[in-house]
């Protein structure tokens, strides 16, 4: 309601006042929520610049992590199989470590790598790689992975070695067997089969950059 003067008439410096108190509260308003927030900065700012500080520290050190051991793996090591099965060649990571057993069983040549300590050859451990010649035929060992690729499990496609002319063999990806995944690749090696693959997805890019353009056989 509009203030009167004594005269009946609305005193004309009251409009302003009211227009300026509010202006005042407004400004008081937008002072103590900036003045809140500053203090908020002011009290935390140590704690987020730590934070910050910490997840740098952190990323520089996984980088540096990853680096080091992708030069830990240079130069690669050689492995040369005997002559009587193929006289396989592969080249593989100096951090790794291998074992191998010569002779027995079905598969005459059997070997095992692994960075720093190769796990027991009877563990379920998944290896970085793995490599054997077996004493079946070509054809016998596709055959074990037709349900797979049926069903869906894994997949199947033509593998040609770099190294080696005149020889085509079949890459597996997927189920390798009941307990493991992976990438395998199988080749003819006269009356046996060779088989190469890695057990673990960490270690497919050492097996596709570094392993199968390295192989080396004798068909």
């Amino acid at each position: 309601m509009s203030k009167l003067g004594t005269d009946g008439s609305i005193n004309v410096l009251l409009i302003p006042f009211v227009l300026t108190l509010v202006f005042l509260l407004g400004a008081a308003g937008f002072g103590a929520w900036a003045f809140s927030s500053r203090q908020d900065y002011k009290n935390n700012v140590d704690e987020k610049i730590a934070v910050a500080e910490e997840i740098a520290r952190k990323e520089t050190a996984s980088q540096k992590d990853s680096e080091f051991i992708e030069r830990e793996k240079r130069p690669l090591k050689d492995y040369n199989g005997p002559d009587a099965y193929g006289s396989v060649n592969i080249k593989f990571p100096k951090s790794w470590s291998a074992y191998v057993e010569e002779g027995t069983g079905t598969a005459p040549l059997s070997a095992y790598f692994h960075p720093d300590a190769v796990p027991d050859a009877q563990s379920d451990a998944s290896y970085a790689l793995r490599l054997e010649v077996v004493n079946e035929t070509f054809d016998r060992q596709v055959q074990k992975f037709e349900n797979s690729v049926r069903s869906g499990k894994a997949k199947a496609k033509p593998y040609k070695p770099v190294n080696v002319d005149n020889a085509v063999g079949l890459q597996i990806t997927g189920e390798l067997d009941n307990r493991k995944q992976g990438v395998m690749v199988i080749l003819q090696i006269r009356d046996k089969t060779l088989r190469i693959w890695t057990e673990a997805d960490q270690f497919e890019k050492d097996f596709f950059e570094s392993v199968l353009p390295n192989l080396k056989f004798v068909p």
